[in-house]
Formats: C-alpha cells, sequence, structure tokens
C-alpha cells in the first residue's frame, strides 16, 4: 500500500528469558512476543488491535514507538525504516508518534501540576517556545479535552481516572503528532466514562485527521471506533479485515470464539444464544505450538495444523484470515 503512513512486514519481537536458579552459562529460553506479523495503516484511518492478555498487542505497540527493539522484519513510517533512523530522525519520529497508556494515574507524574505535565514534550521538542505561548497552548488544548483551563496548576491526584486519561490525552496530543497509539486506555474506566473518552477520541482523530492504533479488549468499543480491525493471538496475527465484516463474519475460530464472548443486552437472547465455545489456557510464549498456535484450543482442528504456519489468505476487500479450515460465522444467528 504505498498511501500507507505505517507499514510493517514481517515484525518480530523476541526476549531472552532465563530460568530462575539457572546457571550463569546456560542459555536462556526466546519469549516470542510478536511474531511475523504485517499490515499498513493509512493517514486518518484508526486500526483496531484485539486478543487475549499475552497475545502480544501492548508489545507490538513499543516495538512501532520503539521503547523495545524489533527481531526481524521491519517498520516504515511514511517511508523512512526505523531500524535504520538516525538519533535526529529518531526524535522527530517520537514527536509523530504518541502513545496513550492503560492506567491514566500511573501515567502521570504525580509531582508535577497538569500545566507542566501536558506541556513537558511542547518544551522538550519546541525548547524556543515563549513561555506565554506554551500556556497558551496548554489551556487550549485542557479545554479541547473537556478540562477546564483553571485547573491548570492542581496535580494527578486531584483528578478522577477519566479526568487523569483526558490529560493523558492532551500531553499525546500537544505536539500535534501524526500517528497516536492508544494501549487500553479505557479499560482502566468506569463503562459511563469510557463513552465519553472514546467519543473525545473519535472527535480529536477526525478534527485533527489523526491515524491511530487503538488496542483493546473490549470489542464493542474496538468496532465502534475502528476502521479494520486485527485479532491477535500469542504474538500471531488470525485475521485481519474491516471492523464491520470482522464483527458480523468472522472467518477464524478464535475470531469466533471472541465475537461469541461478548454479551448480548437482552436475557432472553442472551440465555437462547449458541456460542462456540472455547476451552484451555493460553500456551506459554516460551513454548508455543508448532504450525498454527491456536490449534490446542481450536474446535476446527486437524491433524496437519501442527504442520506448517498457516499463511495469511486474502478473501478479498482487504479480509485476511490465517486458517486453512476456515468458514464464515453468521453472528446473528447465534443469538
Amino acid at each position: 500500500m504505498t498511501d500507507a503512513i505505517l507499514s510493517v512486514k514481517d515484525l518480530s519481537v523476541t526476549f531472552d528469558v532465563r530460568k530462575q536458579g539457572a546457571w550463569p552459562w546456560t542459555a536462556p529460553q526466546k519469549l516470542h512476543a510478536v511474531s511475523e506479523m504485517s499490515f499498513d495503516l493509512k493517514p486518518g484511518e484508526c486500526l483496531g488491535v484485539v486478543g487475549e492478555s499475552g497475545s502480544g498487542k501492548s508489545t507490538l505497540a513499543r516495538a512501532i514507538v520503539g521503547t523495545v527493539p524489533t527481531s526481524g522484519g521491519n517498520i516504515m513510517f511514511e517511508g523512512a525504516d526505523l531500524a535504520a533512523m538516525d538519533t535526529r530522525q529518531r526524535r522527530v519520529h517520537r514527536r509523530d508518534v504518541q502513545m496513550i497508556f492503560q492506567d491514566p494515574l500511573a501515567a502521570l507524574n504525580p509531582r508535577m501540576t497538569v500545566g507542566e505535565i501536558i506541556a513537558e514534550p511542547l518544551i522538550t521538542h519546541e525548547p524556543q517556545t515563549p513561555r506565554s505561548e506554551v500556556k497558551a497552548r496548554v489551556r487550549e488544548l485542557m479545554e479541547r479535552v473537556g478540562l477546564l483551563p483553571n485547573l491548570i496548576n492542581r496535580y494527578p491526584h486531584e483528578f478522577s481516572g477519566g479526568q487523569c486519561q483526558r490529560i493523558g490525552i492532551a500531553r499525546a496530543l500537544i505536539l500535534k503528532p501524526k500517528l497516536v497509539i492508544c494501549d487500553e486506555p479505557v479499560s482502566a474506566l468506569d463503562v459511563s466514562v469510557q463513552a465519553q473518552v472514546v467519543n473525545l477520541l473519535m472527535e480529536l482523530q477526525r478534527d485533527m485527521g489523526l491515524s491511530m492504533i487503538f488496542i483493546a479488549h473490549d470489542l464493542s468499543v474496538v468496532k465502534h471506533i475502528s476502521d479494520r480491525i486485527i485479532v491477535m493471538y500469542l504474538g500471531r496475527q488470525m485475521e485481519m479485515a474491516d471492523a464491520g465484516t470482522l464483527t458480523t463474519l468472522p472467518e477464524h475460530p478464535y475470531s469466533q470464539a471472541l465475537i461469541a464472548s461478548v454479551p448480548i443486552p437482552d436475557p432472553v437472547l442472551e440465555r437462547a444464544r449458541v456460542r462456540p465455545i472455547l476451552e484451555g489456557e493460553l500456551p506459554s510464549p516460551l513454548a508455543p505450538p508448532s504450525g498454527c498456535v491456536f490449534r490446542t484450543r481450536c474446535p476446527k482442528a486437524q491433524p496437519d495444523c501442527a504442520g506448517d504456519r498457516p499463511a495469511m489468505q486474502d478473501l478479498g476487500q482487504g479480509h485476511f484470515v490465517a486458517c486453512p479450515y476456515h468458514a464464515p460465522m453468521d453472528v446473528q444467528k447465534t443469538a
């Protein structure tokens, strides 16, 4: 995709893990956090990433930001290879790619005021900016994200969780980045507050022309905000499609299990619902299953699933699935 702002190709991230009590000369084990991920992100597009805890979503985000080293593949941002960037180019990359974190309070420095927290990236990257202009931009952005500007001298502990997340959003947007990565930004918030924050992110994305990667567990939230969705399992890509197709006609057995796990707000329909059952626990990334990593929990697994890793099949219209035995499931008929 030539017009992609972000292009990830065969990205892998592994970590060396040494067993407790092992001899110093013992070779460490390899933890496969992300394995051969590939996707493109268009300017102004929101890409949702879903999967169980431990599926590699946050590691993928940190690899794109540049806070964890990659083990293979490449990340191209606006045509520049992240791995080949020098110090100056990385500084520009950090300015253009910002991150919103899961725990809003833990992400803020308790010893700094709200104004100092929001202004810090601007002062770091644009030290020549007059202090009066910095303060004016901070106040303007506070108002834009739904915070009263007269709270500029208060500290994070004086705010609620939703307000702290708004502060984090303002901090991420003060430099007017091109890509914002949201790492489960609403999972620690109440349901009513989640809706407010998601709607705020959608409004800001539209008004500022942001590209966005939105990571979450809640598929209803991801469907609401995303243009396309990637389903991850044990560091691998299981399925990718536009949000409407993936949430109504999922093809991969794992995607179907995730979609079926979303409750229906009708007790009669919920009790009568037929859904695929996902049994067992997520395997250890230190020793992932051979072939298809989902085969140990897949209701459609066949003996040959233990062989070669299934390649992503193009089903047309941007729909890709990594399963030779895929079959569509009409979500409406499971109710």
